[in-house]
């Protein structure tokens, strides 16, 4: 039997976005009273939406262009797929206060916790609780991070890529642009405004899917994130 346990926020007008990034407007473009030729109607009855959003918006994940400007190119659409399914674990670090750094060695006593070990191509998912604690209140653009430290110490581990809770992989002003620009130097990459990691603690080793949309260009794409256990 199979479980699915979806990792995704949902998307709707008005939810919080990354600091200055587009805002989302959501609007009815046809109604089905239109296309059956109803004048004036007193519902109108979404047959099609209009989205206007950021690629960033949401769960999402980066593309390696977004990194740095060095990277031009190296689009969403260029990334091979196999970044996005892969074998993934989860780590608990839901003692984590916001603004708080996750160091190399947190991680390695995360996984002795678990009995788990980073393997080339994982994706390595980083539980805090910060999306139960704090989804848009005035902490929520402040949940803990990883450290540059960490960011390259799982580099260097050749992992596809990391995931988090919040709205930026390191702490805002502190470590989050360097993350990316470790990102972009090894080629990996991260999820970000996942939710349920704390479904995924003790648990194990589970088939992640994190699938972008397949933008021109892009440097990113929001997912549709979800782990599955095969029991």
């Amino acid at each position: 039997m199979t479980e699915i346990i979806d990792l995704s926020q949902e998307i709707y007008e008005g939810m919080p976005v990354f600091k200055d990034l587009p805002q989302v407007k959501m609007e009815i473009h046809n109604s089905h009273e239109e296309w059956d030729g109803i004048k004036n109607p007193e519902k109108k009855t979404p047959a099609v939406h209009k989205l206007e959003l950021g690629e960033h918006t949401g769960t999402h994940v980066d593309a390696i262009n977004h990194m740095a400007k060095q990277y031009e190119g190296h689009s969403i659409d260029k990334m091979p797929l196999s970044m996005f399914y892969t074998e993934g674990i989860c780590l608990d670090f839901s003692h984590k206060k916001p603004k708080e750094l996750i160091e190399p060695n947190e991680i390695e006593e995360a996984c002795r916790k678990e009995n788990l070990t980073i393997k080339n191509g994982d994706t390595v998912l980083i539980y805090t609780d910060h999306y139960r604690r704090h989804f848009n209140g005035i902490n929520w653009g402040d949940g803990p991070g990883v450290s540059a430290e960490s960011a390259r110490w799982l580099g260097e581990k050749e992992i596809s890529a990391f995931g988090v809770e919040t709205m930026s992989p390191g702490v805002r002003k502190v470590s989050n642009k360097e993350v990316h620009r470790i990102c972009g130097e090894l080629g990996f990459t991260h999820y970000e405004n996942l939710i349920n990691l704390h479904l995924l603690i003790g648990r194990g080793r589970f088939r992640f899917i994190g699938f972008p949309l397949k933008i021109r260009g892009g440097t990113g794409s929001p997912v549709r994130a979800v782990a599955i256990f095969e029991k």
